[in-house]
């Protein structure tokens, strides 16, 4: 009996304790602070008595703080560390002390990591280099936090990341897919695909054309046009000794710029929820957001000169740089890797190839790849909710749909393999294990990059990317800033998505605060607003095109069996091209008046045109 009356005390003094940490005031300090960069600090469930909020023991608030309100915006001088105390009237409620570094390095991870990449031609070590950089950052600097951070490097960031829902999601549609793939492989599937693609592609540009069409179809979610694209057409694309790099090209230069200018696509309801809440306290914006990214889509320059250029690339037959010498080694010596240079997945790949003897049909292929394709278009209108269908498809869970999608593809393909014995269960699940297999160097890569991103984020890389430009820009000139700011975030942080997520709520007030200023906060300069909401997409997507660490990037090496570093180094010639064309002819212009389709036709024109000069035939003859 004593026993039981001791539990219960316990257990109430347990609820008791709990119940006033929950009502006890938090600070939310950031891990980390940035010399002379203004870092605000805010407090969650303050209650109703007065607070006073010291640092490093000199009076910076004092008052009854509302809940979610910031107290202060600290910004520090010297390099070193903080001690940050909140109190009552009788006690020291919670005490943190913080380290304090110089503000450049906030960019000590995407430097490194991209230097290294670039260097070592292997992004696995130079993103794991990145990341201890970036932790040892966030310790301080100091010989403690280097040690320190070769363990959080692992237990923090990349667990993080790997807990993530969304993260998580992404990883298991990956490997299910190439679960799939495996299987369709194995039952000589995929090769009748190739064997009817064939009799339309029976030449390499052919194949190619092919390939970009694909990549256009697949319109509705750009990691989902990828996988599918990438994997479904690399047999081909062998086959006609199209390079690796090529196709990784094809497939990366349409996937995200074709997803991100389309009017229903999963980019979309993230795109207007984050236009939604950043247009909410600003009077003078009427519009809906969902309004404002129709009108902004016109001002996408570059996705629109990028898809133009990949049709350019396959209509000419002519290529340049580093994608000139590996088109031109695919077409002599059948090599469509680089010699040393091929995907880690290269024996799974073999390993896929279609078993000895099996009927290669091609419906076998089509049908897993057709059910993923219309699982993910029904399921976003399924799980999604609203009145219209771009208001449907922009509220559903892509993620969760997607693991629906890959789920059943890999079900029917099973399905189809057994009841036709083209394969035994034993022979069937070994393929799908391969094929899932095939994607787990790539998943490592993507998963360091969502840890560095996430590093990125607790160094303040982006606020001190934004303080960099400083005040005073001309209105006009405005769009063009966004771009190459966006440009240069996404390009450090890898991570298109998280450009906007970061930008956006800052771009939109930030622009409508200088037009404010200015006086042309009206309908005839609206066009400034809606280059600014497009640049912060452009800029994003420019450097998911470009950056060695951007997590599209890693997925179309992965799904077309690429070297990553080759695919990067081959590509980024020609997304640098689109992306200055872009930036000079059409978004600097238009930000001063001149009218958009004018300038996207000036651009297009020069794009074609310069192409056709610094480019060479690839078969020489």
């Amino acid at each position: 009996m004593k026993k039981m009356l001791l539990g219960v005390f316990l257990t109430f003094a347990c609820i008791a304790t709990n119940a006033v940490q929950a009502n006890t005031p938090q600070l939310e300090v950031p891990p980390v602070l940035l010399t002379d960069l203004a870092v605000p600090i805010t407090i969650s469930e303050p209650g109703s008595q007065q607070l006073s909020l010291f640092i490093d023991g000199e009076l910076v608030f004092e008052g009854f703080p509302s809940d979610g309100q910031t107290l202060v915006e600290i910004e520090q001088q010297k390099y070193g560390s903080s001690t940050i105390e909140l109190r009552d009237s009788t006690a020291v409620l919670q005490q943190v002390e913080v380290p304090v570094i110089p503000a450049w390095a906030s960019l000590l991870p995407p430097v490194i990591a991209i230097t290294l990449a670039f260097l070592l031609r292997a992004v696995i070590p130079a993103l794991f280099a990145g990341i201890i950089a970036g932790a040892w950052a966030v310790n301080g600097l100091t010989l403690q936090g280097g040690v320190k951070a070769l363990f959080d490097s692992m237990a923090v960031y990349m667990l993080d990341a790997l807990s993530d829902p969304g993260h998580a999601a992404i990883i298991i549609f990956t490997m299910t897919i190439g679960g799939m793939v495996g299987v369709v492989s194995r039952n000589g599937g995929m090769l009748g695909i190739v064997n009817r693609a064939l009799t339309i592609a029976k030449t390499p540009r052919k194949g190619q054309a092919v390939i970009a069409f694909l990549g256009l179809t697949i319109f509705f979610d750009d990691y989902s046009n990828t996988l599918i694209v990438g994997n479904a057409t690399r047999p081909m694309s062998d086959h006609l000794k199209i390079s690796r790099e090529k196709l990784a090209y094809l497939v990366d230069s349409t996937a995200a710029p074709v997803a991100s200018i389309a009017i229903i696509t999963t980019w979309v309801g993230f795109q207007v929820g984050l236009i939604n809440e950043s247009i909410a306290g600003i009077e003078g914006i009427t519009q809906p957001a969902y309004t404002l990214f129709l009108h902004s889509i016109p001002y996408s320059f570059y996705p629109f000169l990028a898809l133009l250029l990949v049709f350019t690339v396959v209509a000419s037959k002519r290529d340049f740089g580093a994608m000139l010498k590996a088109e031109r080694r695919a077409r002599e010596t059948g090599q469509v890797s680089r010699p040393h240079g091929k995907s880690t997945a290269s024996r799974e790949i073999d390993e896929m190839s279609e078993k000895e003897g099996v009927t290669c049909r091609a419906i076998n292929g089509v049908v897993p790849i057709v059910t993923l394709v219309v699982t993910v278009i029904v399921g976003l209108y399924i799980d999604g909710e609203g009145d219209s269908l771009q208001d449907i498809v922009g509220s559903a869970d892509s993620y969760r749909v997607l693991i629906w999608a890959s789920f059943l593809s890999s079900l029917v393909a099973v399905i189809l393999t057994l009841s036709q014995g083209l394969l035994s269960l034993e022979e069937t699940v070994d393929a799908w294990v391969v094929g899932a297999k095939f994607m787990i160097t790539g998943l490592i890569v993507l998963l360091m990059a969502w840890a560095i991103a996430d590093v990125s984020n607790n160094l303040q890389t982006a606020n001190f990317l934004i303080s960099i430009l400083g005040d005073g820009l001309s209105p006009y000139f405005l769009p063009t800033a966004v771009f190459l700011l966006a440009a240069v975030t996404g390009f450090a942080t890898g991570s298109s998505w998280a450009v906007m997520g970061i930008l956006m709520p800052l771009v939109i007030p930030l622009c409508w605060a200088v037009m404010q200023a200015n006086g042309i906060a009206d309908a005839d300069h609206m066009h400034i607003l809606y280059s600014c909401l497009a640049c912060v997409l452009t800029g994003a997507v420019w450097s998911d095109h470009c950056s060695p660490i951007s997590d599209t990037t890693v997925l179309s090496s992965l799904a077309t069996g690429c070297n990553h570093m080759d695919h990067v180094t081959t590509q980024l010639p020609y997304a640098s091209l689109s992306g200055v064309i872009a930036l000079v002819v059409c978004t600097l212009p238009v930000g001063y008046g001149m009218p958009w389709w004018l300038m996207l036709g000036a651009g297009g024109a020069l794009l074609v045109t310069t192409y056709w000069f610094v480019s060479k035939p690839v078969e020489v003859v």
